[in-house]
Parts: C-alpha cells; sequence; structure tokens
C-alpha cells in the first residue's frame, strides 16, 4: 500500500500556461527510445563552420577555434559562444552570416571561438567552475589578456571571468546577455521563476544526469508553437521553388535541430543560482572559491540588445551598466531591431553594428 501524497503546495505547482510542457516531459519519459530513433532519421546534418580555422586547444569543455592570424600581436578577441543547447557555429554561421568574418573583414586580426561540447556522461558532473577554469586556461594560452565578446549565455560567463579576474579582460562586449535574469519580463524569466525546480531536475534524472538538448528544443519551439508546428511547413510549401529559401532553411535546421546535451550540475546550477536566484546580479555567485562581484568590472563595455528579443530582453543586458564598476563614459549601449539570433547572425546587425564595434574594441582603452 503506498503513502499517500501531500497536497502540492503553491510553489510546486505549475502554472496553467506550462501544462503543455508538464505534460510534453512526461509524454517524451514514456516515449524515449521512441523519439530518440526518429530523431536519428529526421535530424539535418549537424551544422559546420563557415570560416577556416584552427583548433589552438582542446579541452575536456571545448575547443578553442582559432580564426584570422594570430601572429600579429594584436590583443585576441574571444568570442564566448553561448552554451545553452545549440553549436557555437551560431558565431560562424554562414558566408555573409558570420560574426567571425564580420570582425575580422573590420580590423580584427586575430579571433577565437568557445566552441564548447556535447556533454557526454563523464561530464554530468561538470558544474560552472568547471567551464569558467577552462575559459581561464585558454584566456592564459592567449597570452593572459584578451577582449572578450560574450553572446547570450556566453555573456555571463564572460562577465564572470572579467569580475574574477579583471586585469585578464581588456575591453568587454554583452550581446543579448542576460546578466541580471529579473529585469523585464520575458517568458524566460517567467519560465524560470514559475516552473519548479523539481521538473528541471526531473528531466535531468530522465537523462541520467545530463539535460538532453532535445527537452530544451521542445521547450523552445512550445514558446512559440504556432511558428514551430504550422507556419514554418507553410511557408516551406509556398517556396518550394524557391532554391535560396529551401538552401537557407536547411542551413538553419542543421544549427537549431541538432541540440546539446549539457551536464545536469551545470544546467541545474544556472537555473537555480542564475536564473531563479540571480545571484550573480546580486554579487552573492561564487566563482573559482572567491564571492563574484561585478563591481570589479572596471574594463570598457558594449550591451548589445535586440529590441524583440524575448530571449533575452533589453532590460536583462543593460542592468549591467548599473552593476559594473566601468566608467559610464566608457560604456555604450546599443538597442537594434530584431530578435534573439540576428544579434550574432543577422545580416542587418552584421553590417550595420558589429563594424562599429570592431572600431570600438579597437580604440577602446
Amino acid at each position: 500500500m503506498t503513502e499517500p501524497h501531500a497536497p502540492a503546495s503553491a510553489a510546486e505547482r505549475c502554472p496553467p500556461w506550462l501544462w503543455p510542457v508538464e505534460a510534453a516531459l512526461r509524454l517524451t519519459a514514456r516515449n524515449l527510445d521512441f523519439l530518440e530513433e526518429a530523431a536519428k532519421i529526421s535530424r539535418p546534418p549537424a551544422p559546420g563552420w563557415a570560416t577556416a580555422n584552427t583548433v589552438r586547444l582542446d579541452l575536456p569543455t571545448m575547443r578553442l577555434r582559432e580564426f584570422g592570424d594570430p601572429t600579429t600581436g594584436a590583443t585576441p578577441v574571444v568570442i564566448d559562444a553561448p552554451y545553452a543547447g545549440h553549436s557555437a557555429t551560431i558565431a560562424d554561421y554562414a558566408d555573409g552570416q558570420s560574426l567571425v568574418a564580420t570582425l575580422l573583414a573590420n580590423g580584427v586580426p586575430h579571433v577565437l571561438v568557445t566552441d564548447w561540447k556535447p556533454a557526454t556522461p563523464e561530464m554530468r558532473y561538470f558544474s560552472i567552475d568547471t567551464y569558467l577554469a577552462e575559459f581561464n586556461a585558454a584566456v592564459d594560452d592567449l597570452g593572459g589578456v584578451v577582449r572578450l565578446v560574450g553572446l547570450c549565455q556566453g555573456g555571463w560567463l564572460s562577465a564572470m571571468l572579467a569580475a574574477r579576474f579583471p586585469h585578464k579582460v581588456a575591453s568587454l562586449v554583452l550581446a543579448g546577455s542576460p546578466i541580471d535574469t529579473n529585469a523585464g519580463d520575458g517568458p524566460i524569466k517567467r519560465l524560470a521563476h514559475e516552473m519548479p525546480l523539481k521538473s528541471y531536475r526531473a528531466m535531468v534524472e530522465m537523462g541520467d544526469g545530463l539535460m538532453p538538448g532535445r527537452f530544451m528544443l521542445a521547450g523552445w519551439k512550445n514558446m512559440h508553437p504556432a511558428e514551430q508546428y504550422v507556419d514554418k511547413f507553410v511557408k516551406l510549401y509556398e517556396n518550394l521553388a524557391d532554391r535560396d529559401y529551401l538552401d537557407r532553411t536547411e542551413t538553419f535546421a542543421s544549427w537549431y535541430e541538432n541540440p546539446l546535451d549539457l551536464p545536469g550540475v551545470y544546467y541545474l546550477q544556472a537555473i537555480e543560482e542564475l536564473f531563479k536566484h540571480n545571484l550573480f546580479a546580486k554579487g552573492e555567485f561564487v566563482g573559482l572559491g572567491r564571492r563574484l562581484d561585478l563591481g570589479r568590472v572596471a574594463c570598457p563595455l558594449y550591451l548589445l540588445a535586440g529590441a524583440e528579443d524575448d530571449i533575452t530582453t533589453k532590460e536583462q543586458v543593460f542592468a549591467a551598466r548599473d552593476l559594473v564598476g566601468t566608467p559610464k563614459r566608457a560604456i555604450v549601449e546599443k538597442l537594434v531591431p530584431g530578435g534573439h539570433i540576428g544579434l550574432f547572425m543577422g545580416r542587418r546587425t552584421l553590417s550595420d553594428t558589429w563594424p562599429d564595434i570592431a572600431r570600438w574594441m579597437r580604440e577602446a582603452a
């Protein structure tokens, strides 16, 4: 005879708008083997890199990819790509849509990208400290001083490095980066606060200690279900004769439909400490043995946000202005049209905004 369960508290109950997510998780759990086999059949090829590069370092967490000429003597620019479930190739997405190529073409001769690896079972206990430590090792390998460009989740890791080792960061660009996760009112903030932690833990348990990328992909698609499950197929049917449209759709699918698994410890730590409790913005997050104070970040700072970004709202990015120790005169804020991904690979933002950022990095003291 089983013991009766106590009624769920208000904090444990899932809000109605999240019921489809909870239902999807239960369905996924019951049909895990089937879904995995179906994904192997339908998944497009993994994305590639658009620009020639070499692997400078091969670490347990990442491959540090090197672009351009490392012999120029210029301070290296490191693009810290997001580690949130998709490939780092978003920084070098395609010809004409490459942040790497844009920087190289605008006077930045030496660019590197953190190509974070998909988590394996052996990586399930990796924490944020693991990634911060290896990121720091990569900076040391480059001479100990770099200019950082943090994209989305790569932004808070870059800001952590700058807070922990301020003498190693000559300038910092935060593009679509959630620094104050309590700011604004986007769906990610609501999801983090309203979905109980036990639901996130259950997903990690189903992944045997990893956060499966396919679970995250289902969650992202459920943010815009009509677009993901109906509209894009209608558009595809309407454009079957358009070779360019089909090629662009295939390129995006190769990136979007190939999600990465994440270490369970890292993922749950980010959810609980950063997105639920906002410890980094509050100056209470401990990284590599020390409390990380954003006030120690004193380097020139460029904040880039998308006006229609519902992944990282502009308020979460621009809040960094009042948290860092950088003088206000050394901070640039830029709000551009468009959504989240367009900040990194949108043709308009790459042509209109990133050349100015490249110039700003060259001139930043």
